[in-house]
């Protein structure tokens, strides 16, 4: 049970009172998350933060773009510990050398600069960093939005390129001091309720009214002590998809001796909320009144107990369908999901347990205690493992966990993230697989409903996904099986790291400026962006009136990976999911604009600039999307649109922060539009904004523009709120690298 208060409180170190406003200053010192965010914070205004990290972390997908842009800005050395891992395009089995070409580059840059590299099926991102970095206090910034340490008392960010390049350049992390919301913990959860139930009970509460969206959690409470390391990481990971900002835990002597089994004792200090700290609002969460939960497509919050699902699958898997036709818009679907029907019994097709959420020594430990001996059948339902990391891989290895899991009919494969993101153990057309991974958005199982293919991911604890592959794919919670497997919360494993001293690059303080980096075919430098002029005209490109945006939707993952290292070859996956026709409709205004700069002002490039002087007047385009943004960190879902022309976006709300930055950080304009479902923006509309650079110079927060729909004109407001002086520099240079050559 999850009970949400809608209202700030007090903490006297045992119970909680409401709070008053004049209580929130001297309140709020006493959170776990002032303490660490007031250590790092070097701007000396406690409302407005600008922090410097302990270290930072990129994948595979990510780490290319980043260099690139740090390098174009000036980088000489990496100033911090960056670990680069590769853990996204490790199988290197799309497009040629060009993955295994950027897993090149990445060493040649962690000499060159002094960095840390992991090499590829050596761990995943998160599982690394938890092992090797997070640590009591410290503060980490990741280029992969599931970056969240805060079982070890660290806190950590994910978000786009830009804000790792700035930590590199030596800027800081600009935000201003967030909403802290408290998340108390008591009883211990039953056999059979993994960390997984615990986290989709959560956002299912949470995610939809917005409750915690950009504020901090900070789990405490007596229900903390009942939860081992893993256990603890499984929620804290999951916290990324309540669209909070960040996260923190108290520490304890569970914390301490994890710890100490890393070899990193020195890293723990106790951590808790003193009397009288001050929280925005107060989650609590019962653990022994949670249930075997199962998240279905396509959002984690789309979430039920499996006890509910079972009652009302029928209704529910319409549903489903519903959503897929109207998500997708397909003529034709694959067969409906209550085919998988079977005398009232559901049954999946797939399983998968695997990355930073699922792939934990513990949850794997439980998958083999539940199917050793048993057998997952000879049909066709299939489950596939990945630990995490290869340190988790070893201790199950000895202890005969893999060998339990390959004979029960399973495959163990290698410390790989893509199954959470469309790249690995992809589903048959109309095939449902149950993952205890991270996200089940539209396509993160892989499939390309643009050719016809659709499949479906549903959420599940690896508890129930093993209770499930015990009856050969019939769905089954964990806690309705005979004999259940408990968590005990001293679970910890003998940590070996043989694997990463025999593998890793370690050369975090110690660059070699005389190492080139080394360039594949595929690795391209970011396209010259130009200056914001004094007045812009937008064309509509895109206009989505989903209710949410996912950054999945704006650039797609899967197939796309191999292309995260050539900006303008991934510029031609933008939107393709969704509007399939905005590459083509961005590209044409792209063309104009081109042409404007090179004088060549044609009839139509005139008729383009609706009167305005084409020496001061830029053109561009815009996608107006109502909330744009929700899931991955990657800049990508920005800076392509930026690559093929655009200027701005106008939407109603950001889904995250970190989009909303990626935006600014790429020099597009984050406009909000307070009437935009009425305005009925279609692709074609455009804006007319005079005087936008002078705008932007005064500090103005609202405009009027002036909006052309099918030869109509209307005023509309603008708004720009809460831009920082630095964001409105940025956008003012065209983008993040012409800000840092002029500054």
């Amino acid at each position: 049970m999850i009970r949400v208060s809608n209202q700030a409180v007090l903490f006297d170190g045992c119970t909680f009172r409401p709070a008053q406003p004049s209580e929130r200053e001297c309140g709020r010192t006493h959170t776990m998350a002032y303490g660490v965010l007031s250590a790092h914070n070097v701007s000396g205004d406690p409302e407005h933060l600008q922090l410097k990290m302990d270290a930072m972390a990129s994948h595979d997908i990510t780490y290319v773009g980043i260099i690139q842009t740090a390098r174009a800005s000036g980088l000489t050395q990496f100033p911090l510990p960056y670990v680069l891992t590769n853990c996204h395009n490790s199988l290197c089995a799309v497009g040629g050398t060009i993955n295994e070409d950027d897993h090149v580059f990445g060493l040649s840059a962690a000499k060159k600069y002094g960095g840390e590299f992991v090499p590829a099926h050596q761990a995943v991102i998160h599982s690394y960093m938890r092992e090797r970095y997070a640590g009591c206090g410290k503060l980490i910034l990741g280029s992969d939005s599931h970056t969240r340490y805060g079982a070890f008392g660290t806190m950590a960010f994910g978000e786009g390129g830009p804000e790792l390049v700035k930590q590199l350049l030596q800027r800081t992390y600009d935000i201003v001091y967030p909403r802290v919301i408290a998340v108390y913990l008591t009883g211990k959860p039953r056999p059979g309720v993994g960390p997984q139930d615990v986290a989709l009970d959560l956002i299912r509460t949470v995610f939809q009214p917005g409750t915690v969206k950009n504020a901090v959690l900070e789990f405490f409470g007596p229900g903390v002590a009942n939860l081992a390391m893993d256990y603890r990481s499984g929620i804290d990971v999951m916290t990324t998809e309540t669209a909070c900002l960040s996260s923190i835990w108290t520490t304890d002597d569970t914390t301490r001796t994890c710890l100490e089994t890393l070899g990193r004792g020195d890293a723990y200090h106790p951590m808790a909320p003193e009397a009288g700290a001050y929280y925005d609002n107060l989650i609590e969460i019962a653990l022994d009144e949670v249930e075997p939960m199962i998240a279905l497509p396509f959002h984690p919050s789309n979430a039920y107990t499996i006890r509910e699902f079972k009652a009302h699958a029928e209704e529910l898997l319409q549903q489903v369908d519903e959503a897929a036709q109207k998500q997708f818009e397909l003529k034709q679907l694959p067969p409906p999901l209550t085919g998988k029907l079977k005398d009232g019994e559901f049954y999946v097709d797939q399983a998968v347990i695997a990355g930073c959420s699922g792939g934990t020594w513990q949850n794997l430990m439980r998958t083999a205690e539940i199917l050793k001996n048993e057998s997952i059948g000879g049909m066709a339902f299939g489950l596939s493992v990945y630990p995490a990391s290869q340190p988790t891989f070893l201790e199950l290895a000895k202890g005969g966990q893999l060998a339990d899991l390959t004979a029960c009919g399973a495959t163990v494969r290698s410390c790989f993230c893509g199954p959470c993101f469309g790249a690995g153990d992809v589903p048959a057309n109309g095939g449902f697989s149950i993952r205890h991974s991270t996200r089940n958005f539209p396509n993160r199982e892989g499939s390309k409903p643009g050719n016809g293919q659709i499949a479906y991911v549903a959420l599940m604890d690896a508890r129930s996904i093993a209770a499930t592959a015990k009856n050969g794919g019939k769905l089954t919670a964990a806690t309705e099986l005979d004999h259940i497997p408990e968590d005990r919360p001293d679970e910890l494993y003998s940590y070996d790291d043989a694997a990463y001293r025999s593998r890793v690059y370690h050369g975090v303080g110690h660059p070699h400026p005389e190492e080139p980096l080394v360039f594949g075919p595929n690795i391209a430098d970011w396209p010259q962006q130009v200056a914001l002029p004094e007045h812009l005209v937008l064309t509509a490109c895109s206009a989505i009136y989903d209710s949410v945006t996912t950054t999945d939707e704006l650039i797609p993952s899967g197939e796309t990976s191999s292309y995260r290292s050539n900006p303008l070859a991934l510029a031609e996956f933008t939107l393709s999911r969704k509007d399939p026709a905005y590459v083509g409709r961005a590209k044409a205004v792209r063309a104009l604009e081109q042409k404007r700069r090179s004088g060549d002002l044609d009839e139509a490039v005139m008729d383009a600039l609706h009167g305005f002087d084409p020496a001061t007047t830029g053109l561009g385009s815009f996608v107006m999307a109502l909330r744009p943004g929700d899931g991955s960190a990657r800049e990508q879902a920005a800076s392509c649109q930026r690559v093929l022309g655009g200027c701005a976006n106008l939407a109603l709300e950001y889904a995250t922060k970190r989009y909303r930055s990626n935006v600014v950080n790429w020099g597009m304009l984050p406009f909000i539009a307070r009437d935009l479902e009425q305005r009925n923006i279609q692709p074609g509309d455009v804006l007319l904004l005079k005087g936008i650079r002078s705008a932007l110079l005064s500090g103005a927060e609202t405009m009027e523009a002036t909006l052309l729909q099918q030869g109509a004109e209307s005023s509309l407001t603008l708004e720009l709120p809460g831009l920082s002086d630095e964001e409105r520099d940025i956008i003012l240079s065209g983008c993040l690298i012409n800000y840092y050559a002029s500054h």
